[in-house]
This record gives C-alpha cells, structure tokens and sequence, in this order.
C-alpha cells in the first residue's frame, strides 16, 4: 500500500532545520519554495475529502467484486479478466499515492507545526484502513498456479501488460503469511513502527544545539563542522555530542523497539538473514551485496585511510580529531554559490549529456517542484519525492550556497529525471528498487562535477573541487557501507536482547574506527553520533543502496566516457524501464554485471584514480 517514500540524501547536508542568516538567504538570491497545489490546493480542499471518499467507496466496491474470484478472473479476459483487476487496483494505487504524496510533503514542510502533524497522522490512518480492503489482491494472486498466471499473461493482453509487476509480486510469495497476520502487521503499523518513526522526526526537529552562546536546530550546528575555523569545528562537535547524549535514551529506545519490530517481522515471514527483508524490496540478491560489503572493506586502506592520511598533512596535523573530517582544504573557495548560479550549472552539465535531460530537469524549476530555503521545522536532508504518475515528483533540499549543496541539487535532479521518465510505467511498475533508483542521481552528480572540473583552470582549485569529489565518494560508498555495518551488528545484537545506549555506541565506534583509519583520532563525544542518521530509523539497511549506486555509476560513466554513438539512448531506456527490469537486464546493454565479483572492485578503482590524481597534483604546487 502506498506510503510516503522520498528518496534521501544524508550523507552531504545530513539535516535542516533552521533558518539561515538574513545576510545569506540575501546573498544566494530568491530561493523557491514548492507549489503543492498540483497535488491539492489546501489541507481541507474538497478535492481532497472528495478523494479520500472516493478511495474508501472504490475499495470497498474493488474488494466485493474480486475477492476470492481472482483465479476464475486469471482464466478469463476482457473486463471480467485479470487485466481488468489490475487496472482497477493500480487506479486504486494512484489515487492513494496521490493523498498519501501531499500529506507527506505538507508535513515535512514543517514537521512542528501541530496541524500538519496532525493532518499526516490523520492521513495515514485513513489510508492504511483503505489499504485494508486491498490487500487481499497481491495475497491471493500469489496463492494462484504459477501456470495459471502465465497463461493469462499469454492469452490477454492487458494481463500482459503487468506481467513485470506479476512476477516480482511472485519473488515475495516464499514470505507470504496468512491473509488475517498480514492484516494485522498492516493495520498495526500505524500504532507500530511508522509512530516511532514519527516520534524520531519530530524530536529531531526539536533538539537544539548551544554553539558559543548561539542556540541552534541540528543543520546549522552540522554546518560549522565544515568551517575553516578548527575551535568552531571543535565548539559544535562538542555541542552535537551534549545534546545527543542528553536525548540518547529517547534514541536509544527508539532503535531497540524498531529493531526488535523488524526481528518479530522477520521471523514470522522466514527470513534467515536480518538484511534480507531488504535485499528482497530491492531486488538484488544478498550474494551481490556481501560482494560489494567484502569490495569496499577491502579498500579501506586504499581508500579512506589513504586519502584521510593526506587530508591530515595538509591541514597541518598529524592526525585530524573527528570534527576536522569534513574540514575545508585552505583551497576550497568560500564564496557562497547564488541559487541562480547553482541552477545554471546543473542544467548546463545535464545539457551537454542530453538536452533532454535539462529539459525535464528546468521543469522542476519553472513550475516550483522544488522546495530550497530552509526553515525552522522544515525535513532533514534532501530527498526527491516521485509522487503519482499522474503528477509529477516534487524535491526538498536545504539549500545554504556551499559547492556540496550543487552537488546535492543535481543528485535530487537525477532523481527527479528519473522519476518523471519511470512514470510512463503507471503506478505499479514505476517505482524503482533502491539500489538501481541511485543510478540517477549519481550519473547526474558526475556530469555536474565533470562539468566544473573541466572548466577549472587554477592547480590550486582543482585540487579543492578534487579532494570534494573524493570527500563525497567516500561519504557515498566507504561511511555508507560502515553504516551497513554497524546496522547489522545491531540488529544481530539486539536479539540477544535489549541494547544499552552505551553498547550502541561501543558498536558505533568499532565500525567508526575501521572505515576512517588512523588518521582520524575518535575521542571521547563521538559515540552518540549515531543517533541523528534518519535511514537507520525509516528504511533499515537502505544505506548500502548509495554505495551499490556510486560504484555502479563509477562503471557506467567510464563506459560512457569510451562509448561511441548510442550511449544516451540506452541509458534513457534504463530510466524509462521504473522497476520492469531486474539490474542484471537493465546493465547488460551496457556490458556490465554485478553479480561479477570484479564489478565493484572496477568502481572503487575510479576512486583510487582520483586519488592518485590529487597526490600528483599536490606534489606539482
């Protein structure tokens, strides 16, 4: 059933939620702020009380008709046929797609403002009681012969044109539970783990940080971890940590009960690995992720330990403290990049792959789908939310005119191409599974970043937006895969029992200090740090999804870059396919396999290359 589903970004503007300085919302120019009325006008608008009745009214009528009846409809065609009950439910999906979509981007928009709190919870109960008479449909098709639904895919074309969506559906049939459990795990899911998701968001909106006398919400406090200033970097890694641990009981239960939420799941539908619920929403087969887990811990040395080791002597230290990780090169311009100069960037790096990449990519300008300033109350991060086919995708970012906050602008970009070109799909088989759903946006980063290096003349800059880039990559594959990691130690921890904060972050640590290496001195405050990575919360083992779609990216861009005539055809075909395709067909065109153990290690090598390019760039100033 439908539910609010943005596809985020952490890793670069981890959180948002205050406003920025007058001095600099003046300096980055008018910033736009998303028109949801393509949506709904308005919380009360009778569109959308209209709707909400329709749902209800329309469920109750698709229930009546078709349960119990599905295999009789498998065996016919025409408007008694199964084509037609898919029809029907996929409308079903869109209309609820479409409520679920505005209260999710209302909320989120602010998520203190009582009102819309309310207004979401409301709709999430109203929709979860719709999805109640629905969910019969994808429980009793799995029921039927295997032949017998391949037959109604051969014999009637509007089965036929769900045939992608039908045999996925089958992948979860192994995992199945009786009609009367499903119901039940659905309807207490309001009550269950979408409540403490709820209660992480709004506490996170709530906490504040005192920075040298000046109390901040959690985004600004982040922000200065980037500064130039080593004491302001050192002031708010101390002020994060109070705060943090002042919370971290609130955290710290939050993380048990969703954890022990998932086991209980887990167990009644049979599945023997804890990642593996997840493994099996993406459609990606465990083999291939421990693939890419065994590639990126192996590059460690290589990777992060190196260039962090490098990172340190240029800064001057021998080894860098934890808040000093994300600290700008002497380098790295300071300069605040203006919203129109961002826009034009972007669409410039898109332009030249593909003039019809900056044309869908200048809708979401031109007709306010993007959300920029930020706010008090206003979501974390940045994510780029697809919406309903009949619609269109709206993206939140929270933009403060750094160089990574452009990156970020043309990763949720990529997001939104693809969204507006999987719609053709229709509601079901548009979504993408996560791992394939960052090809997107990193391809669009890289043209961005491609973009900017090669018109960069200055040895001295060059090094900056280099060591940027390979800041970012790290944060991308080797911070998320330990994040994997320290996912899994929990969950396999906590069923033993129930967690202390302190042993979370024990384990925290453990993870921390493999990924980053010895130039990166962990002291005591870091343990908490843990506790404001929303993913951990809202889509457990997510995380690896960045790393799988930065490598495949990696891969896919030196193909390009060798690739004669036909390249971008290919690649709009693999946007178009939604989730129609498994990885393995939508990367065949371009000569590439992940279930090839070498993949991965030819991705991480892009990496290493740039690296390798910053030390010779460094030995040449």
């Amino acid at each position: 059933m439908p539910q609010f589903q943005p596809f985020l970004t952490i890793f670069r503007q981890p959180f948002a939620s205050a406003a920025e300085p007058a001095s600099e919302r003046g300096a980055l120019g008018r910033l736009p702020e998303w028109d949801l009325s393509d949506l709904y006008a308005a919380m009360d608008a009778p569109q959308l009380a209209a709707d909400l009745q329709k749902a209800a009214d329309d469920s109750k009528a698709f229930e009546t008709r078709w349960k119990g009846g599905l295999e009789v409809a498998a065996r016919t065609d025409g408007d008694e046929g199964l084509g037609a009950a898919l029809r029907q439910f996929e409308a079903l999906e869109e209309i609820m797609g479409r409520i679920v979509s505005y209260a999710g981007l209302t909320y989120f928009s602010d998520t203190t403002d009582p009102a819309r709190a309310k207004f979401y919870g409301d709709i999430q109960s109203k929709i979860t009681d719709v999805g109640s008479r629905l969910l019969f449909f994808p429980l009793e098709l799995n029921r039927i012969d295997d032949s017998v639904i391949d037959a109604a895919i051969g014999n009637d074309p509007a089965t036929a044109h769900y045939s992608p969506w039908l045999v996925d559906l089958r992948k979860d049939k192994p995992y199945q539970l009786e009609d009367r459990i499903e119901q039940l795990f659905h309807e207490k899911s309001v009550t269950g783990h979408g409540a403490w998701n709820r209660l992480f968001d709004e506490t996170m909106a709530a906490l504040r940080f005192t920075v040298d006398g000046e109390v901040l919400t959690l985004e600004p406090t982040l922000n200065k971890l980037q500064s130039p200033d080593g004491s302001e970097r050192r002031t708010a890694a101390q002020a994060l940590s109070k705060t943090f641990e002042e919370n971290i009981r609130t955290f710290t239960l939050i993380t048990n009960t969703l954890a022990k939420d998932k086991e209980i799941s887990d167990r009644w539908r049979g599945f023997e690995d804890i990642a593996d619920s997840r493994h099996l929403a993406n459609r990606v087969e465990r083999e291939v992720v421990d693939a890419l887990s065994d590639a990126v811990s192996q590059a460690y040395p290589r990777l992060s330990h190196r260039y962090y080791a490098m990172k340190a002597r240029w800064l001057g230290m021998e080894v860098m403290d934890y808040w000093d990780r994300n600290a700008p090169l002497p380098e790295t311009p300071q300069k605040l990049i203006t919203w129109e100069a961002a826009r034009e960037t972007v669409l410039n790096a898109y332009g030249d792959f593909d003039p019809r990449m900056a044309d869908i990519a200048s809708r979401f300008f031109n007709r306010n789908w993007i959300d920029a300033p930020v706010r008090a109350g206003k979501a974390p991060g940045a994510f780029s939310h697809p919406t309903v086919p009949s619609a269109h995708p709206y993206v939140l970012l929270n933009y403060l005119g750094k160089p990574r906050d452009v990156m970020t602008l043309a990763h949720e970009l990529g997001h939104g191409v693809h969204q507006v070109l999987a719609g053709e799909q229709g509601a079901l088989m548009a979504p993408t599974p996560l791992t394939l759903a960052e090809t997107a946006s990193v391809f669009g980063e890289m043209l961005t970043f491609r973009t900017l290096l090669d018109a960069t003349g200055d040895p001295r800059e060059r090094k900056a937006m280099l060591a940027q880039k390979v800041e970012d990559m790290i944060n991308t594959v080797v911070r998320q895969i330990a994040f994997y990691q320290f996912e899994r130690k929990v969950h396999t921890a906590r069923r033993e029992g129930e967690l202390t904060s302190d042993r979370i972050g024990e384990l925290w640590i453990s993870v921390q200090g493999e990924s980053l290496g010895p130039a990166i001195r962990i002291s005591e405050g870091y343990e908490t740090f843990w506790a404001y990575i929303p993913h951990f919360i809202h889509s457990p083992f997510y995380v690896y999804a960045y790393a799988f779609g930065d490598c495949l990216v990696n891969s896919l861009y030196a193909v390009y870059q060798n690739a004669e005539e036909g390249f971008q055809e290919r690649y709009f075909d693999m946007l178009r396919a939604g989730g129609t395709k498994h990885h393995s067909e939508l990367l065949a065109p371009f000569g590439l396999d992940a279930s090839d153990p070498s993949f991965w290690s030819r991705g991480l090598s892009m990496i290493e290359g740039l690296i390798d390019e910053l030390e010779t760039l460094d030995k040449q100033l």
